[in-house]
């Protein structure tokens, strides 16, 4: 094994550990952050950046087959996209109503509802033994359309509370999102091969995108956390349980496999949160605290994802074993 060889196969293992533990690595990394701020606090201003290196990232790993998956299974993925953009903002509305919170927290947790699915999705929708080329077809419209519909609902359902600008939302979600992503596309059906070969690490990249904008994001806010540190917390479990528990009973009533199930309710429940914690940073520099749901939403729906998908495994085993016995009877 030669040394490009050894590093590659090192970083690999690198990716794969901190994928699978990412939800506790961000603890860490943002419990170093809250106690020792000062080396964190120029992250904020390249926000922007780090989301659109992870974007870039996501980009290099999708292939051409993954949009045979999108144009081959039109409607339960239109179906998926429809309970996101649905499910996830006014869900987040009607909590900031009920809950009568400020305008930046109001703000927050609406921007988290309104953002498209997150790659995080695809690998709790593996775990779980769910869909996964549904999990990642649905990730990816979302993702293309997030340019036009996030700042869309963000105007309607934020407009109450704050001043929205379309178009620079729209410009914001284009260079973050879109043109990373599609960056990374054609640089992928260019040089399909290597990036192949690299498969293994490019998660690495968007993790260490992520881990870095939510460090900077507690830094700059750690004394605010203090005082609404947990009114926070409570928020962001409210909305995600409310993702999963929707998007799953909605897929029920479209009455689709068990594993389509599972898919659809993590797909609805995890959000790019790292989108909004730019777009705030980026969009809304004067509401300071509209940064920290999708801060604590990052952490948050890894730990409730995993939860779901060891729930999900259970019920999926009883299945299996209640048909086993059934088998058995009709056999005798």
């Amino acid at each position: 094994m030669n040394k490009d060889t050894g590093l590659l196969c090192l970083l690999g293992k690198a990716s794969a550990f901190l994928s699978k533990y990412f939800a506790v690595v961000i603890l860490l990394t943002s419990a170093f952050a809250f106690m020792r701020p000062e080396g964190f606090t120029w992250i904020p201003k390249y926000t922007a950046f780090f989301l659109g290196t992870a974007m870039f990232g996501m980009g290099l790993t999708i292939k051409k087959q993954d949009f045979q998956i999108v144009f081959s299974r039109p409607k339960e993925i239109f179906a998926g996209c429809v309970l996101q953009y649905t499910i996830m903002p006014f869900a987040a509305y009607l909590l900031a109503v009920v809950l009568n919170l400020d305008a930046d927290l109001a703000l927050g947790v609406i921007l988290v509802g309104c953002c498209p699915g997150g790659t995080a999705s695809n690998v709790i929708a593996y775990i779980a033994k769910g869909d996964v080329p549904l999990s990642v077809g649905m990730t990816i419209a979302s993702t293309l359309i997030a340019p036009l519909v996030t700042p869309f609902l963000v105007y309607v359902l934020a407009g109450a509370w704050v001043e929205v600008s379309f178009w620079a939302m729209v410009m914001s979600v284009i260079n973050i999102v879109l043109l990373p992503v599609i960056a990374g596309i054609i640089l992928n059906s260019l040089f399909h091969d290597t990036i192949e070969k690299l498969g293994a690490i490019l998660p690495l990249v968007s993790i260490v995108a992520i881990v870095t904008i939510i460090d900077g994001i507690v830094a700059v806010s750690a004394g605010k956390l203090m005082s609404c540190g947990l009114i926070v917390i409570a928020l962001v479990v409210l909305h995600n349980g409310i993702g999963l528990g929707m998007g799953l009973f909605m897929a029920k009533v479209m009455k689709v496999n068990y594993a389509k199930e599972t898919s659809i309710a993590i797909e609805v429940a995890m959000q790019n949160s790292g989108l909004a914690v730019a777009l705030a940073t980026v969009n809304f520099s004067a509401n300071p605290l509209a940064s920290l749901p999708g801060a604590v939403f990052s952490v948050w729906h890894n730990v409730s994802g995993s939860m779901f998908a060891s729930y999900r495994i259970k019920g999926l085993e009883n299945q299996e074993a209640a048909a086993l016995s059934d088998n058995a009877l009709t056999a005798k």
